[in-house]
């Protein structure tokens, strides 16, 4: 979507609305995409037509339809470039130079997020910054520097070490493998273990159990909040819209011995509990376990996979 008009006009349509808003776009021109003048400016899109908005004859507003933005937003995530279009971190630090000033994509997964730190420039302009740390399987830590508003708040969203397919995960481990594995490697890896659950703890206080996170920045919020607290959150001038779930640690034990505080949420827990889980930082043993699948093991696969580890390289 193009928007054309005066400076008054196109300040106050980027400040009606955020990154993962849901809009209504009205009277907008359909015109095809010119592949001779290019794209670099402009969010990349796979289709090959745009909208022209323009100040006289089309308006943009916030979508009130919840159903519409609750079916729209999950979209949020799908990757609108192509899967081979990206560079890794290694190929970014191997070719530094050569792409300085090159507008690329890269596919990693988020390590770290840091706070946002405020800014005056020497002309008194006022501004903010934020880096992240990013990691994939050929570099351990890489910055990105954030200077954006936009960015930052969509940043400030994310979750640290959420990437991971279980149907990609073939490395078997014991519980013990996972602790040594775990303080020789401090980088995330992902694997599976069959064992059971020997401690599930439903019997903590209830603030303890069940917390409450914003639904757009996800910042820790209490029930009686009408708005967001965090300044950067894109939801901080509307109605607080929270979701609570479950904030529960589990202990995975096997013949070689336990793994405390696993935090068990998201769709897993769903489909463990039926209830939708957060997670909690602080654990028990110093190592923090997400888990990624929970299902019933088949009885010959364990025998199978547990003869091999008993016998050892």
């Amino acid at each position: 979507v193009t928007a054309w008009g005066t400076e008054a006009y196109i300040n106050g349509l980027a400040d009606s609305f955020s990154i993962g808003d849901c809009v209504t776009i009205e009277s907008p021109l359909v015109s095809t995409k010119d592949p001779e003048k290019g794209d670099r400016f402009c969010p990349t899109t796979p289709s090959l037509y745009r909208l022209l908005v323009t100040e006289t004859h089309s308006q943009v507003c916030l979508c009130a339809d919840g159903d519409a933005s609750d079916w729209l937003l999950p979209l949020l995530h799908l990757p609108v470039k192509d899967s081979r279009d990206f560079y890794s971190l290694g190929d970014v630090v191997a070719n530094g130079q050569k792409l300085e000033g090159s507008v690329i994509n890269i596919l990693a997964a988020l390590k770290q997020v840091g706070d946002v730190k405020q800014f005056v420039t020497s002309d008194g302009r006022r501004g903010q910054r934020l880096e992240v740390k990013l990691f994939d399987d050929s570099v351990s830590s890489f910055p990105l520097i954030s200077w954006d508003r936009e960015p930052i708040q969509l940043l400030q969203g994310l979750l640290p070490r959420e990437t991971g397919r279980l149907e990609s995960i073939s490395d078997v481990y014991t519980v013990s493998q996972l602790k040594e594995k775990a303080k020789e490697h401090p980088q995330p890896f992902f694997g599976l273990t069959y064992s059971f659950i020997s401690r599930l703890d439903l019997d903590s206080s209830v603030s303890k159990v069940i917390k409450t996170r914003c639904g757009r920045c996800r910042l820790l919020v209490t029930e009686d909040l009408q708005t967001c607290s965090n300044q950067l959150c894109p939801a901080r001038d509307q109605p607080l819209s929270a979701s609570t779930g479950f904030d529960l640690l589990v202990d995975f034990t096997d013949h070689t011995g336990t793994l405390q505080a696993c935090s068990l949420r998201g769709p897993v827990a769903e489909q463990t509990l039926g209830c939708t889980i957060v997670p909690c930082a602080r654990t028990k043993s110093g190592i923090r376990a997400l888990v990624l699948g929970c299902l019933l093991a088949d009885p010959g696969e364990v025998k199978q996979h547990m003869a091999q580890l008993l016998q050892g390289p």
